[in-house]
């Protein structure tokens, strides 16, 4: 049997992690600039971003229920594949469809990604699984930080002086992401892997779906979709919300998606000091408290409630498939996986409902029987561009001010989460007490 090489095997997975955040990173730098090529409206542009996120549980289910069956490696060299289909179909795109079907091949190599490196990781550090699970997905906001830093780079240095970017920019972004692909895929492809720690451990399939159905596990399915949704849904509209608030507002993504990158890299301290549950309580506070920041700060101000944004929903995806590993390790590849599913299915809902949210706000905001695409692809400094941009500046917090909501919610979810663990731990240590005595 040949040998197990635990760190080549977390690299290549943070490498195929790093492809799948590089796709969220340059897609929300180039959302506008899709709108605009390709004549789209607020509508459009978000079904299209959403589906990334129905690929994505579509593919994390389906995966978790046979990465037992097929193994881990079959399920990353087919993420492989259908990421090098997906960013070739985006560079190649010619409207809506294509556009569609592109995001929609990438958000199924997402969820493959995470259907089989999520238990990779479990299998490969069983003692200390949340700080790991942390450690890999921190490569998720480091990506897009590169993935910002990319757009953000190439559209000032390939179209300086320019009034409007050509959209041969956004296709040569959109390429950067194949050299990653094309690394992470030749690794695996040459590496032995581990069977997940289900397997392992010998738990049998039935025992499997039995703890899918425990109330904790069903409780953190539903805080999922509001983790999933402040995180993800923030962060892909980023570009959309706040252009007229600042000049750089890619930037601002860059500045959330630095502080999870540290959140993360430092996580083993902070997990091992207040557990996953405490740790998601004080991320849902940090969490409203940066919304609240990003709605009520205008120019570089704004920039210090990305800071607590991202020091808030830094922890947030690792720590719920940490708490699910730690606490109910009896799920299996399918529970850690149903909590990805969850939480981007979750995302793809709300981004539609927002969407068309968004339009009717702007649609009010602008004179009785105006066409969207008329104003958004009017130029620069007409009486249309600025009447446009007075509308998103008013329509931006209205969208950050509903999503805010959720958060809140989070926080009393958690809050009891903590008090209920903490009744089990000591219920456990009497327990274990009375047995001794």
């Amino acid at each position: 049997m040949r040998e197990i090489h635990t760190n080549k095997l977390f690299t290549a997975s943070c490498l195929a992690l790093l492809v799948t955040s590089l796709s969220f990173g340059i897609r929300a730098g180039i959302l506008n600039m899709q709108g605009v090529h390709f004549h789209l409206d607020a509508s459009q542009l978000s079904t299209i971003a959403a589906t990334a996120f129905w690929g994505f549980p579509l593919a994390i289910v389906i995966g978790g229920v046979i990465v037992d069956i097929i193994g881990m490696k079959k399920l990353l060299v087919g993420a492989f594949i259908f990421h090098l289909a997906g960013i070739l179909l985006t560079i190649f795109a010619n409207g809506y469809w294509t556009l569609f079907l592109s995001t929609l091949l990438i958000g199924i190599a997402n969820g493959t990604v995470e259907a089989a490196c999520n238990p990779l990781v479990a299998s490969l550090f069983t003692k200390n699984k949340t700080t790991k699970l942390n450690h890999f997905h921190l490569w998720f906001p480091a990506g897009i930080v590169i993935g910002t830093l990319v757009v953000f780079g190439l559209n000032n240095m390939l179209a300086a002086g320019a009034a409007e970017l050509p959209y041969w920019v956004s296709q040569v972004e959109v390429a950067v992401m194949l050299i990653p692909t094309l690394i992470y895929g030749y690794l695996f492809a040459k590496l032995e892997f581990p069977v997940t720690e289900r397997v392992a451990a010998g738990v049998s399939t039935n025992e499997m779906y039995k703890a899918l159905f425990n109330p904790l596990f069903l409780f953190m399915i539903i805080c999922m979709f509001g983790t999933a949704i402040t995180e993800l849904f923030t962060n892909q509209w980023t570009d959309v919300l706040f252009r007229t608030v600042t000049q750089n507002s890619l930037l601002i993504l860059t500045f959330v998606a630095s502080m999870q990158v540290l959140g993360r890299a430092f996580a083993g301290p902070v997990v091992h000091r207040l557990a996953p549950q405490g740790v998601l309580l004080l991320s849902a506070i940090f969490s409203a408290l940066g919304i609240y920041m990003l709605i009520h700060l205008t120019g570089t101000a704004i920039f210090a409630g990305a800071v607590i944004f991202g020091l808030g929903v830094a922890f947030f995806w690792p720590c719920m498939i940490g708490f699910v590993a730690e606490n109910m390790p009896r799920t299996g590849a399918v529970g850690l996986n149903l909590m990805g599913g969850a939480g981007m299915f979750g995302v793809s809902i709300y981004m539609m409902f927002m969407g068309g949210y968004y339009d009717r706000l702007m649609i009010g905001k602008l004179p009785a029987g105006a066409s969207l695409d008329t104003y958004r692809s009017a130029p620069a400094g007409t009486d249309l561009a600025r009447a446009y941009d007075a509308a998103r500046s008013a329509a931006g917090p209205e969208v950050l001010q509903t999503t805010m909501v959720i958060p809140v919610v989070l926080i009393l979810a958690f809050a009891i989460l903590v008090f209920y663990m903490r009744n089990r731990k000591k219920a456990g240590g009497l327990e274990a007490l009375a047995v001794n005595q």
